[in-house]
């Protein structure tokens, strides 16, 4: 008897556990599959992701197992690849292309805007557009220019899209099933220095899914994030504990929509708020949440929001990323002016 027919039929009588110890990239290859298989419709496609399996690897064996008719290698030209996906949902099939790096995406920017996000408006929802677009995003590889963007904001501002971009395994398995069932077109923000951190993933309790989560509880301050920034936020938590500052963690998960009533509930408790993220400072992410949060919490703050971001610059290459990215003392310090503030 051979080895395969073995394991199957060990498979067969024990079922694999539920929670099992993963990383980011072999969860979202995991979702992948489970979404090719509950669906006929659902079509994987892009640069590289069939044979070799993508860049990072993250559609390995998906060909093998699915065929080449549903996740097939692409010519290189990201405005073709998202271009074929509108031609895909408009046909009826759930496509998830991938943009093998965030700033392939520029490109592509007018299939993005004028099409995937617009046309089930302009055919007052008679053409949705259920794309899952993967985009490996943000910093943290010490990458070349072009491979390293936080282009979040970008595509946030742009209506009809959604936005979601998972911090730990288990959000991004869960996410990634949901997202692949959705009738919008939604931006999927992979975090690259997080794919290949291991955690404990319960494949068959997603949890709450829609809004944001609190990651760590605290009474003394809010720090919000998202993506790879919200494991340096628990990070700088630990640290801030050490001095007696209780941090609460908010992963925002959700880009757009915004989950403001979470954001809000955290900050009634805490009376202060940080956001961080790499993007520059100017229109960003912050920008929106502070505003918002003004808003719902004029009367509870008790110092303005807060921004701890990149600069207005153009995303950096590797040797100076270490500058660009939000780290553990900007951080901290951002956290020692809100504690500080009086009001004049």
């Amino acid at each position: 008897m051979s080895e395969s027919v073995i394991e199957k039929q060990a498979g067969a009588a024990y079922p694999a556990p539920a929670v099992e110890e993963l990383s980011m990239q072999k969860t979202i290859n995991r979702a992948l599959a489970d979404a090719l298989r509950a669906d006929p419709k659902v079509l994987v496609l892009g640069e590289d992701v069939g044979q070799l399996g993508g860049v990072f690897r993250v559609t390995a064996d998906l060909q093998a197992e699915f065929g080449a008719d549903r996740v097939f290698d692409t010519p290189l030209a990201e405005s073709g690849i998202l271009g074929m996906s509108v031609g895909l949902a408009m046909a009826g099939y759930h496509p998830i292309p991938e943009v093998q790096f965030d700033g392939f995406a520029y490109p592509a920017v007018n299939q993005i805007i004028a099409q995937i996000g617009r046309l089930n408006y302009r055919s007052r929802g008679k053409l949705p557009m259920p794309i899952t677009l993967r985009v490996p995003s943000f910093g943290g590889l010490r990458a070349p220019e072009m491979h390293t963007e936080s282009l979040e904001a970008l595509f946030a501002h742009v209506p009809g899209l959604k936005v979601v971009s998972p911090a730990n395994p288990h959000q991004a398995y869960h996410l990634m099933r949901l997202a692949a069932t959705m009738p919008d077109p939604v931006m999927f923000l992979e975090p690259k220095p997080r794919y290949w951190q291991k955690e404990a993933v319960d494949l068959a309790e997603p949890g709450m899914l829609d809004g944001a989560r609190i990651a760590r509880e605290g009474k003394h301050v809010t720090l919000v994030a998202y993506g790879a920034m919200v494991a340096r936020c628990l990070q700088v938590a630990e640290l801030a504990a050490e001095d007696g500052i209780q941090v609460e963690v908010v992963d925002l998960r959700w880009i757009k929509p915004l989950d403001i009533a979470t954001l809000a509930g955290s900050v009634a408790k805490t009376k202060r708020a940080i956001v961080v993220h790499e993007a520059p400072l100017t229109a960003g992410m912050g920008g929106e949440i502070a505003a918002q949060l003004t808003q719902a919490c004029f009367d509870l703050l008790k110092a303005p929001v807060e921004r701890v971001t990149g600069f207005d610059v153009p995303y950096p290459s590797g040797d100076l990323e270490d500058e660009y990215v939000p780290n553990v003392d900007r951080i901290l310090f951002g956290i020692q002016r809100v504690l500080e503030y009086r009001r004049g």
